[in-house]
């Protein structure tokens, strides 16, 4: 093998060494670019979503319910307060609004399970998006739904 041979295939090693550098790099700064920008994305979604406020309209109807509790908006959305009515006229209605990930529940409760009747459905822009009833619903835990922004 002569001294051009070795000069040439030294070059072509060094170039392809040097392309799969470069390519490696593009690569590399292609992806931090586009991982930058989805990141602005997911934090402007989350951020919206967190933020955002909808309404919900429960309805309680049935018979033998003593107390309905429900998410009425405060507290946290990982955390949210329980509000109460006691001794409730049925067919109960109330519409709350609630914000971000916050789930809409609705719980109405009886002392004699037995005797009650009872069914809930929790609407949003017209659409049930939970229901349930029957006798002994309140050891189903009522109605309780994903919070209808979240998806």
């Amino acid at each position: 093998m002569n001294r051009t041979t070795r000069t040439t295939r030294t070059s072509r090693s060094v170039r392809t060494a040097f392309c799969a550098v470069a390519v490696t790099g593009l690569v590399f700064g292609l992806g931090a670019c586009s991982s930058e920008s989805v990141d602005k994305a997911v934090d402007k979604a989350v951020d919206k979503t967190v933020n955002e406020k909808y309404e919900v309209t429960y309805e309680v109807t049935g018979t033998g319910v003593d107390e309905i509790q429900f998410h009425g908006g405060s507290g946290d959305a990982m955390d949210p307060k329980l509000e109460t009515v006691k001794s409730p006229t049925l067919p109960w209605k109330k519409t709350v609004t609630l914000t971000g990930i916050m789930p809409p529940a609705v719980m109405p409760m009886a002392l004699d399970a037995s005797g009650a009747d009872i069914a809930c459905t929790i609407t949003y822009e017209g659409k049930v998006i939970k229901e349930s009833k029957g006798e002994g619903m309140v050891a189903a835990g009522g109605c309780v739904a994903v919070s209808p922004i979240v998806g």
